[in-house]
């Protein structure tokens, strides 16, 4: 459930935010929402690293859907993106004068439909990415390193520890990363930390949907 707040006032702490809700709303919220998270959209204009981002995997796209035209590819994946999101994204969503916020959406889905689909990039798809987590999480849930894009193996940043079995533990809420063969030995070759500063990548914690996934333990 999205719904518009207000930031009422600041304090040393924090913000005090309110949500107008309806009767309903209220009960739902109360039943099912116990931990809300709230997000603040970037109503900057959209920037030109933006907008070079969006056209260059938009001409992936285009190549790979067999060189649609790149002005109809835009067309076509603007409009899906439109109705998908038509809670946060304009109704004349342009990439000449969006949002950062919508601009770093569309970029994410743009991202996700070249790894549910294979296709080839010339730029590693970690250096486009607007939203790091997101962007393993898509890579987690299409089985395809987060680094090169091959099919990946699950690497526990999280150690689960000696003496421990990986098929008995609970999974949920341990940090992952997903990597091909040769990026899971250099992660240990070269330890994490050294890794994720080279590649600029945020581990995530495994979720219900990463558990079903890899069939793991819940």
């Amino acid at each position: 459930m999205i719904l518009p707040a207000q930031i009422v006032r600041t304090t040393g702490e924090g913000l005090v935010v309110f949500v107008p809700a309806s009767a309903a709303e209220q009960k739902f919220i109360q039943e099912h929402c116990t931990a809300p998270v709230i997000e603040f959209p970037d109503n900057r204009q959209v920037s030109r690293q933006q907008q070079c981002k969006a056209h260059v995997l938009l001409g992936y796209l285009a190549m790979w859907s067999g060189y649609t035209p790149l002005e109809v590819e835009k067309a076509i994946t603007k409009e899906i993106f439109r109705q998908a999101k038509p809670s946060i994204v304009e109704d004349t969503f342009s990439l000449a004068n969006c949002s950062m916020e919508t601009a770093r959406d569309y970029i994410t889905y743009l991202i996700d439909l070249c790894l549910m689909n294979g296709v080839e990039c010339g730029e590693p798809l970690w250096k486009m990415a607007e939203d790091l987590p997101k962007y393993t999480w898509a890579c987690l849930m299409t089985h395809r390193c987060a680094v090169c894009g091959r099919k990946n193996e699950l690497h526990h940043v999280d150690a689960v520890g000696s003496g421990r079995s990986r098929k008995e533990i609970c999974h949920v809420g341990m940090r992952v990363l997903p990597l091909c063969r040769e990026h899971h030995m250099e992660i240990h070759r070269i330890g994490r930390d050294s890794f994720l500063k080279r590649y600029i990548l945020e581990p995530v914690r495994v979720d219900e949907a990463i558990a079903h996934e890899y069939k793991l333990k819940g």
